[in-house]
């Protein structure tokens, strides 16, 4: 599969700039559409762009194996938790997490309101698989 067939229009990291389709049926990654104004956009910008993005994608997919990675830890934290009689939550492991992460963010110039919401929702779904383990 070429890197064009992967392309999805809504998603707003990988859309292509104005006036441009990457999926150009004759690979110029410009569209044939009259009046659109790829013609005017230099080919090392397109080139620019698309290496930019295929970073992007590289990033994106290194990010949901290292989440598997973490869920996989969890499921087992969950299932030791279970197995002792331990609650699903521990408020002060979670509240150590989030002031480790948002100095970890600070430090690599990410906003740590953005990290703390992002471990805010993985921590949510981490507790959920926990009460589902308790249960089964």
């Amino acid at each position: 599969m070429t890197h064009s067939e992967t392309h999805r229009a809504d998603d707003p990291d990988r859309g292509s700039a104005p006036g441009t389709d990457r999926d150009a049926p004759d690979g110029s990654g410009t569209s044939a559409a009259p009046g659109a104004d790829a013609r005017d956009i230099d080919d090392s910008v397109l080139a620019e762009l698309t290496r930019l993005r295929d970073s992007i994608d590289n990033l994106d997919a290194a990010v949901v194996h290292v989440l598997a990675e973490r869920f996989k830890c969890t499921q087992q934290v969950g299932h030791l938790k279970a197995a002792h009689k331990l609650p699903p939550a521990d408020p002060g492991r979670e509240a150590r997490q989030i002031a480790r992460l948002r100095q970890l963010a600070e430090g690599a110039k990410l906003d740590p309101a953005f990290a703390e919401k992002l471990l805010n929702f993985i921590i949510a779904e981490v507790i959920r698989h926990h009460e589902t383990i308790a249960r089964s």
